[in-house]
């Protein structure tokens, strides 16, 4: 078995490393203020119709400074990693795009380099001719920008319990329901949205995707949700929607199959996102541990931090090769990972918070400061524990697994 990075990614790598250390990490302070500036506001963007934004343009990061880190990123070879060459992009492994996703994020800065994966070949596996033009291509090329919603009051880790519901009427679908914790749903072009249209399929059949722009009536942004973290997710709410059969992205009834693979594409990004802050924090603790003495002598030598950058540099190590296996076998065309994907959820998650935990230790007084990135990324770890299904529910789902016999792939 060959484990040697080729070249071209190792390049990509230090390019990402490059992009991260130049542009990304001199803004934390300009995002540290903006969170806390933000306080407890939770009205919606509203933008006007027919204008499309590719970030927040109420968020941490100020509209132009977005830009300009796009622009940069297409100077450095860093846009479209892993969009097909005929829609312009470079068409790389998903190793290749994983081991950047992981540079990116030993930043707090919430960038990430457009567009979103899981989306983008959810949509280029099942979109008609039409959607690939309306709504394909220019997503792909970075014009528009797009949000899923799935979650709701009542369904959260299980997906399946979903209400929302779409009624066939005769020649409209008519859409109505309630969605929670919509991450950018008040200012993306538009949504995927999941709704119940058939009840008698069961849990798992049933469901079916619908590609909804923006502003279209009915449609409502309520408010967004103030967090624990910088993100303010928002409450859509749907009120009698009516959408043509053109708006079915996929199978009708049959969205949750094939949005199982989009689930298991973000469970790996964040355990990359997991490993790009605990690589970070890290180095912060090391950094700390050789500086800082106490009672006579530098906090290096005491048994106990020594015990925790020794468990912290296995454990990153150990979960980086299980991320690196499941990017492989993506590549190979294995297209179900579920099972390892939530063994580096949970791992990736739970090694983050705890790394994060030591380095806020060590640096003492200092670790709770805003002048440090630590306690930033104390409460952004704690989110990823929870977002695209909490370790209790991915432990459940690999023990049964492991009950039935069942074993991750080898290839």
């Amino acid at each position: 078995m060959d484990f040697t990075i080729p070249e071209e990614l190792e390049a990509m790598r230090d390019a990402a490393r490059k992009f991260t250390d130049r542009e990304l990490i001199p803004l934390e302070p300009q995002v540290i203020a903006g969170e806390m500036e933000r306080g407890m506001d939770t009205e919606p963007f509203e933008g006007k119709p027919g204008e499309h934004y590719t970030n927040d343009p109420d968020g941490v990061i100020p509209y132009e400074t977005y830009q300009y880190l796009v622009a940069t990123a297409r100077k450095m070879g860093l846009w479209g990693l892993d969009v097909p060459e005929e829609l312009g992009g470079q068409d790389i492994s998903v190793l290749g795009k994983m081991m950047v996703h992981e540079e990116t994020f030993h930043s707090l800065v919430p960038f990430t380099l457009p567009p979103d994966s899981p989306n983008l070949h959810w949509m280029m596996a099942v979109c008609t001719p039409e959607q690939r033009d309306r709504y394909l291509e220019p997503y792909a090329r970075g014009e528009i920008s797009a949000c899923i919603a799935v979650t709701e009051p009542n369904a959260g880790a299980d997906a399946s319990g979903i209400q929302t519901s779409a009624v066939k009427k005769g020649t409209k679908w008519i859409l109505n329901g309630r969605k929670m914790w919509i991450n950018r749903a008040d200012w993306s072009s538009f949504m995927i949205v999941l709704a119940k249209t058939d009840k008698e399929l069961g849990s798992k059949g049933g469901i079916t995707a619908f590609l909804v722009d923006r502003h279209h009536p009915g449609v409502t942004v309520q408010r967004r949700i103030a967090t624990i973290v910088a993100e303010r997710p928002c409450e859509i709410t749907f009120d009698d929607v009516e959408l043509d059969d053109g708006a079915v992205l996929g199978t009708v009834g049959w969205a949750f199959p094939e949005l199982q693979n989009r689930f298991s594409v973000r469970r790996l990004e964040i355990g990359m996102r997991c490993l790009g802050a605990s690589e970070r924090l890290l180095q912060m603790m090391v950094d700390q541990a050789n500086t800082k003495s106490t009672f006579g002598a530098p906090l290096a030598s005491r048994q106990s931090i020594q015990w925790w950058i020794a468990d912290a540099t296995t454990d990153i190590h150990a979960v980086r090769m299980m991320a690196y296996n499941a990017a492989w076998k993506l590549d190979q065309g294995v297209r179900d990972i579920r099972y390892e994907a939530s063994m580096i959820k949970v791992k990736a998650t739970e090694l983050v918070a705890r790394v994060a935990d030591q380095a806020l230790q060590v640096h003492g007084g200092l670790g709770v400061a805003k002048e440090l990135p630590i306690e930033f990324f104390y409460r952004l770890c704690r989110v990823w524990r929870i977002v695209e299904g909490p370790s209790e529910v991915h432990r459940m789902v690999i023990a049964r697994n492991r009950l039935k016999n069942r074993k991750p792939s080898a290839s």
